[in-house]
């Protein structure tokens, strides 16, 4: 059987996408080396997009009913002064989502593979160890050995994706180096699970900046605790990992008798960006195309995107006919966003890892006199075709709840949508926009308050959202809306155009 997409690797990233290509009628192979998700928990934060993307696949009530919402993260300094203070909110935010999840990785990973396991386009080879992989011009040959039997196998697909993280096959397949965005150091990392009430550090994360020794605090869900201690050089990976060294770094807020240590390793925090993220039918995703410090928590979410900008591009190209340079626009987009959220992070990691005595004073007046709240993160997509030039092409989009009382995304699903002031169209005018686009799109019309607000906010009569959920244009009148639809249009078709006017003569 001749596979859409072979996905490698079935981490969070790797099952989300295979998820999002079911769902588009894709048919998808998943080949994963291990039989079972990770015990230990690893990633511990999403935020609302991951969640839009969760609830696209079927799975945001259960992801959510697992998971804590955060009410954000603190910095203090050696003498508990506050540096920074970045309150996330707790009332449903404008993506329809709270703005910050805690979550249990293993819970994650159960719940997006279940969801898989019901979908007759998706075959997972669990045990399964990719160790060739073999490109034509019609497809991908990806060869494996079935751990299992020890029994050599083989598909083949359209396109192959590695999600297959930080040491990925795929991406040394591809050839490129990582770029380096400056961060490296060590941390043990260490989890525990609470054995009995305990209240001393809250439910904020916290950052502490301690010259002596940086450290982080994370709320988890439950009865879940991580804390993160950065090491000094020289200190042994193996004996700092010690119950007995563990305890001891924690002594001042935790001990033995609240709570069970369940895991601790050392950890090399790296700020690193692929640069190449294709090369012909080989894409790379997550882990396998960046990594970044865990300071902002949004590893995760970098992955989760990734998935979402490839999977609608890979349903354009085989469902829709849409010309395969579409997928250049992938790192062209997604390169860009996540470099920025990466170097937020080793930004935020030099103020938490600043020991010389004049660095850190020099961080502590700076901070003190500067705002107390960290920027909005809202980076925009890199520069593409699909990107224009106006100030809302390429932020992620709104997701406001219609007149009929179901959010946005509920009614339009995987397609582009038209948002639209009632007043701006006609029967007539939504059955040419249709006929526009060789895509499927949704036009939704509607005078609820959040839609207008969305709308006043992006001074616009209507705006044109990607099944990304990204902001594609907006528009004032229908001749703009059309032209809007028209551009994307030849975007789809840019590699095919020469040759239909050459048949055209």
């Amino acid at each position: 059987m001749m596979f859409d997409v072979a996905v490698i690797g079935l981490g969070p990233v790797g099952a989300t996408l295979a998820n999002l290509l079911a769902t588009y009628g894709l048919t998808v192979a998943v080949l994963e080396r291990e039989a079972a998700p990770y015990a230990l928990p690893r990633a511990v934060h999403f935020d609302a997009e991951c969640m839009r993307v969760f609830d696209t696949i079927g799975v945001a009530q259960d992801v959510g009913a697992a998971c804590h919402v955060s009410p954000g993260m603190k910095f203090v300094n050696a003498g508990g002064q506050l540096l920074v203070d970045w309150p996330r909110p707790q009332e449903i935010g404008a993506q329809g989502w709270h703005s910050s999840y805690r979550f249990h990785q293993p819970d994650l990973e159960h719940t997006l593979r279940a969801r898989l396991s019901g979908r007759r386009n998706v075959t997972v080879h669990l045990r399964s160890e990719v160790y060739a992989i073999e490109e034509s011009d019609s497809h991908v040959t990806v060869k494996y050995e079935d751990l299992s039997r020890g029994k050599l196998e083989a598909i083949e697909a359209a396109y192959v994706v590695g999600a297959d993280g930080a040491r990925s096959l795929v991406r040394r397949l591809i050839g490129g180096e990582m770029e380096d965005l400056g961060l490296h150091e060590r941390w043990l990392v260490f989890d525990a699970v609470l054995k009995r009430p305990w209240s001393a550090l809250g439910d904020y994360s916290v950052q502490f900046c301690d010259p002596a020794r940086p450290a982080t605090y994370v709320r988890g869900v439950g009865d879940r605790r991580r804390f993160e201690i950065m090491l000094h050089p020289g200190e042994d990976a193996a004996e700092m990992a010690r119950p007995e060294t563990v305890w001891s770094l924690i002594e001042r807020w935790m001990k033995p008798e609240d709570a069970e240590l369940e895991r601790a390793v050392v950890y090399t925090f790296h700020a690193l960006v692929a640069q190449r993220w294709r090369r012909g039918r080989l894409l790379l995703a997550g882990d396998s195309a960046h990594q970044t410090p865990p300071f902002l928590g949004q590893g995760l979410c970098a992955g989760i995107r990734d998935a979402a900008n490839l999977a609608w591009k890979l349903s354009a190209i085989l469902r829709q006919g849409a010309a395969d340079a579409l997928l250049d626009t992938y790192q062209d987009e997604r390169a860009p966003h996540v470099s920025e959220y990466i170097s937020l992070a080793v930004e935020l990691g030099r103020i938490i890892q600043a020991r010389e005595p004049a660095e850190v004073a020099e961080r502590d007046s700076a901070l003190a006199t500067a705002p107390r709240m960290l920027r909005s993160l809202s980076p925009r997509l890199g520069q593409s075709g699909l990107r224009l030039a106006e100030p809302a092409s390429g932020v992620v989009a709104a997701q406001p709840l219609l007149a009929s009382g179901r959010r946005l995304d509920t009614v339009t699903g995987q397609s582009f949508v038209v948002l639209a002031r009632p007043e701006l169209l006609t029967a007539d005018s939504c059955q040419a926009l249709h006929a526009l686009l060789p895509y499927p799109l949704a036009v939704v019309e509607d005078a609820s308050a959040e839609t207008l607000a969305c709308l006043d906010e992006l001074n616009a009569g209507a705006v044109v959202i990607r099944p990304d959920r990204y902001v594609f244009g907006t528009a004032s009148d229908v001749p703009q809306l059309q032209a809007l639809l028209a551009r994307l249009a030849r975007i789809f078709h840019e590699e095919q155009a020469p040759q239909a006017a050459a048949a055209a003569c």
